[in-house]
């Protein structure tokens, strides 16, 4: 996967928040397999996925229906942008984020 931006976790997040609470978690999993996919794809062939795209987290996430928050700092928004870089910490990293 490509280097992470705001915009990216932002992108992962309306796709976890357009999706029930309890498959959020493989939701995000399933975001970060894909962007890992194309960024392969992407070294390899040196072309876009042709489904998920440039091997960023952003264009994986276009590839998904996306909500938008109910306001700024709505809490649902919110636990789906800590669950998305929890979820990023532990896949760079290796381990879950210190809590």
């Amino acid at each position: 996967m490509r280097p992470v931006t705001l915009t990216d976790l932002s992108a992962a997040a309306r796709v976890l928040l357009a999706l029930p609470e309890g498959r959020r978690a493989a939701g995000m999993a399933a975001l970060i397999a894909r962007a890992e996919a194309a960024d392969r794809h992407r070294q390899s062939t040196g072309r876009l996925h042709p489904a998920y795209g440039n091997g960023t987290l952003l264009a994986a996430a276009l590839a998904h229906p996306a909500a938008d928050p109910a306001r700024p700092g709505a809490p649902e928004y919110l636990a789906c942008l800590a669950l998305a870089a929890g979820a990023l910490v532990e896949a760079l990293v290796g381990h879950p984020p210190i809590s």
